[in-house]
C-alpha cells in the first residue's frame, strides 16, 4: 500500500484547519461571553506570575492578617467593564488602616464574628499588595486558593490587572 505524499500533506493541513477551527471557536465563545484574565505581575519587572479567566461580573477575593490589630482581612472584588469593584471588606476587628466610617452608600453588617463593609462606590484600574513576610496573602478564585507567597515569594510587589 503506497500513500502519496499529498494525501498525507492533505491530511496533514485538514487536522491543522480543525484543529485552529476549534481553537478559533473556543477563543470567540470566550471573548463573547464577557470572560476577562485577572493577572498577576511583579511590579518592578512586570513578570507575570499567574492569570486566572474569570466570567463577566467575575469575582475574587484577597485575604490576609491585619499587621495591626493581627486579624483576618478577606477583601472581595468584582471585575466590571475592565475595572476592579470591591464589594465587600470582612473583618474582626477595627484599628489603625481598617476603615471606621461609613461613606454614604456603604453599610455595616456582623456574621458572627466577623464585620462586613459593603456599598463601596469606587473601582480600580489595578490593585497593589505587598506580599506577607510574617503571614501569607491569600488569592480566593474559580473555587481555588492560591498562596501569593508561595507563588510570588516574601515581600514582593505585586499587581493585580484585568486583560
Amino acid at each position: 500500500m503506497k500513500i502519496r505524499l499529498t494525501t498525507v500533506l492533505f491530511c496533514l493541513l485538514t487536522a491543522l484547519a480543525v484543529s485552529g477551527a476549534v481553537f478559533f471557536i473556543r477563543y470567540v465563545k470566550f471573548s463573547i461571553s464577557g470572560a476577562s484574565v485577572l493577572e498577576i505581575r511583579d511590579d518592578d519587572s512586570g513578570k507575570l506570575y499567574g492569570s486566572w479567566a474569570l466570567e463577566k461580573n467575575g469575582e475574587f477575593a484577597i485575604e490576609f492578617i491585619h499587621s495591626v490589630n493581627q486579624g483576618p482581612v478577606r477583601e472581595t472584588f468584582r471585575v466590571d467593564g475592565g475595572l476592579l469593584k470591591p464589594l465587600s471588606v470582612r473583618f474582626t476587628s477595627f484599628g489603625a488602616g481598617m476603615q471606621s466610617d461609613l461613606l454614604e452608600g456603604m453599610s455595616f453588617d456582623q456574621d458572627g464574628d466577623y464585620m462586613i463593609l459593603t456599598g463601596f462606590d469606587s473601582s480600580f484600574d489595578e490593585l497593589s499588595y505587598i506580599v506577607g513576610t510574617v503571614s501569607d496573602h491569600l488569592l480566593f478564585i474559580n473555587g481555588e486558593t492560591i498562596s501569593l507567597r508561595d507563588l510570588c515569594g516574601r515581600n514582593a510587589h505585586i499587581t493585580f490587572k484585568v486583560r
